[in-house]
């Protein structure tokens, strides 16, 4: 099962909306003779690739996938009944697929024709290689990361200036990051501050990169500078109900200069649903601080990278999420890793 989740982080950045996913078929000699991986949304799945690799020698064997094969039609056709078609004796998974078009039938559809199954080996594993997947199918929003790079005593930058605190280790690891999610996303005050292009870089991307900027009053400008990349992917501004002569003239020029502007409603959640809606499967928040601190409140932060630089900013620096803070203790999978000078300290937030 550990193989098949390696195979399935071939996936990684490339199968959105769809979950990784990996397969192995294994005679009772331990012998590999099928192996899968869903590379890509609309493309075969694992257990198709896996089992027609295998081809007769299928029959017998036990099929190692990381998540229930599917039982329904979409782009692609149900993998159970194939994989029971091919003469496969037992089926080990580690995950059920949430997916309400699933959801246990393509387990019970082996099981009547006769499989052995075997369900949770590896169960954690896969959960965290598919946590994307499972925050979409559970809670149909798309799986939310809080990003921020941090001084020593705990400060975003300085008022009134551009600061950069980490080194290049980290940058790569931030634009490898943008490379496999579908949207990050900043507020107004980040856009008014830095003007960003909010482009992957020095990572490969094949499909465009969504960028969302959370701007109630319109005060994004239409000058600014990732209006000029919408060749790289859209631009989103999520408006709120703003009122004003002047909101439909801003709407309107901001159109013209490329983005897209929603006005979902009140409160951060209804921004995420309506990102769902329009296809948004994850998207990392990685600035400012009133974007942050409206996250926490609300509720919708799945995981937490903080990079942590070895540099401090004084009394004067511009606090994080200042009393709305992420108690350490409260995440799950924590790990921290050194990049270059620069700590990275990762987090779930369970659930």
């Amino acid at each position: 099962m550990r193989k098949a989740l390696a195979l399935a982080e071939r996936g990684r950045g490339h199968t959105s909306p769809n979950p990784m996913v990996g397969a192995l078929v294994v005679t009772d000699d331990g012998v590999i003779v099928g192996r899968g991986a869903h590379q890509v949304a609309g493309g075969p799945h694992a257990e198709v690739i896996a089992v027609g690799e295998a081809g007769a020698l299928a029959r017998g064997a036990t099929l190692y996938c990381t998540l229930e094969p599917c039982s329904h039609t979409g782009r692609t056709g149900p993998c159970a009944p194939l994989v029971a078609g091919a003469g496969i004796r037992r089926a080990v998974i580690a995950l059920e697929d949430p997916n309400p078009r699933v959801n246990g039938s393509g387990l019970q559809l082996l099981r009547e024709r006769g499989l052995d199954v075997v369900v949770g080996v590896e169960r954690d594993g896969a959960a965290r290689q598919n946590a994307v997947f499972l925050i979409n199918m559970r809670l149909r929003r798309p799986h939310v990361t809080l990003k921020a790079a941090l001084s020593l005593d705990g400060f975003l930058g300085s008022p009134g200036a551009r600061v950069h605190l980490t080194g290049p280790p980290a940058n790569r690891r931030v634009h490898r990051q943008r490379a496999e999610v579908d949207a990050i996303g900043v507020g107004s005050g980040t856009i008014l501050a830095d003007d960003p292009l909010l482009t992957p870089r020095d990572a490969f991307r094949d499909r465009p990169l969504t960028r969302v900027i959370f701007d109630r009053r319109l005060r994004t400008p239409p000058s600014a500078r990732l209006l000029s990349t919408v060749e790289a992917g859209p631009v989103i501004i999520v408006s709120g109900t703003c009122v004003g002569n002047d909101v439909p003239a801003r709407q309107r020029d901001l159109e013209s200069a490329g983005a897209r502007v929603i006005s979902p409603g009140t409160g951060l959640l209804a921004a995420l649903e309506a990102l769902w809606d329009l296809g948004i499967a994850s998207i990392v928040l990685e600035g400012g601080s009133e974007l942050h601190r409206a996250a926490v409140e609300a509720g919708v932060v799945d995981a937490v990278d903080l990079y942590i630089a070895p540099r401090r900013l004084g009394p004067g620096g511009v606090p994080w999420v200042g009393d709305r803070r992420l108690a350490w203790e409260s995440l799950r999978n924590r790990r921290a890793t050194w990049l270059g000078e620069d700590l990275l300290v990762e987090g779930t937030v369970g659930r």
